[in-house]
C-alpha cells in the first residue's frame, strides 16, 4: 500500500469499518510477527495484538499524519509500549518456552517434521536475540519482525537515526558471533557423543 492510499484509509477508518479492516489486514502480519517474537508465547501474542488494535480503534481520532509511514510508526509505538508493559508485569522466564507454545509465524502447509524444525530454529533465534541488550533486541525485532525502517524505529524508541543504525549493526555482529559460537559448541558436543 502506498502512502497516499494509506493516508486516505486512515482518514476513512475513523468512520468506516471496512477501511479499518483494510488497515488491519495490511498491518496484522507484521504486528503479529513483532509481538509474538517479543513475548514468545502464542496465546500472549494473540491477546496483545488484540489489545493493540483495540487501542488503535480508541485512539485513531487522535492520530495525526506527519510523514510517509507515520501510521506504521504510530502503530508500532503503541505495540512497543504494550509489549514493554507486558514484560514489566509478566516476569516469566521466556528462555524456557515449550515448543508447542511458540507462535506460528507465516506458515505455509509445512510437513510436521519441518514445523518442529522451524519451531526449534525459532526457539534458538529467540534465545540468541534474548541475550542482546534491551535496546539492541528492540531494534532487531522492530527492523526484522516489524519490517520498519531506521527512521520509524528512531521515532518509536525516541532515538536518533544514527543511534538506531549503530545499534542495529552491533546487534547483527553480536548475533553472528553468538550463532557461530553456538555452531562450534554443537559440533563439539556431536564429536564428544560420537567418541
Amino acid at each position: 500500500m502506498n502512502a497516499e492510499s494509506e493516508q486516505r484509509l486512515v482518514k476513512e477508518a475513523r468512520r468506516d469499518s471496512q477501511a479499518f479492516m483494510q488497515l488491519y489486514n495490511s498491518y496484522f502480519p507484521r504486528l503479529y510477527a513483532y509481538v509474538s517474537y517479543r513475548v514468545g508465547r502464542a496465546q500472549d501474542a494473540e491477546d496483545l495484538v488484540a489489545e493493540i488494535f483495540m487501542k488503535v480503534v480508541e485512539e485513531l481520532d487522535a492520530f495525526r499524519w506527519r510523514h510517509d509511514n507515520s501510521f506504521a510508526a504510530w502503530l508500532f509505538k503503541i505495540a512497543h509500549n504494550r509489549v514493554s508493559n507486558y514484560h514489566r508485569t509478566n516476569r516469566r522466564a521466556a528462555e524456557h518456552i515449550p515448543l508447542d507454545e511458540l507462535p506460528q509465524i507465516a506458515t505455509h502447509a509445512l510437513l510436521p517434521e519441518d514445523m518442529v524444525l522451524r519451531q526449534e530454529t525459532f526457539a534458538h533465534l529467540y534465545s540468541l536475540v534474548g541475550a542482546l541488550s534491551a535496546r539492541r533486541r528492540e531494534v532487531i525485532t522492530l527492523k526484522f519482525f516489524g519490517e520498519l525502517n531506521n527512521r520509524e524505529i528512531a521515532g518509536i524508541l525516541d532515538l536518533d537515526e544514527r543511534t538506531v543504525a549503530s545499534n542495529l549493526c552491533r546487534a547483527l555482529d553480536d548475533l553472528q558471533e553468538q550463532y557461530e559460537l553456538a555452531g562450534e559448541q554443537g559440533k563439539r558436543k556431536k564429536y564428544e557423543r560420537a567418541r
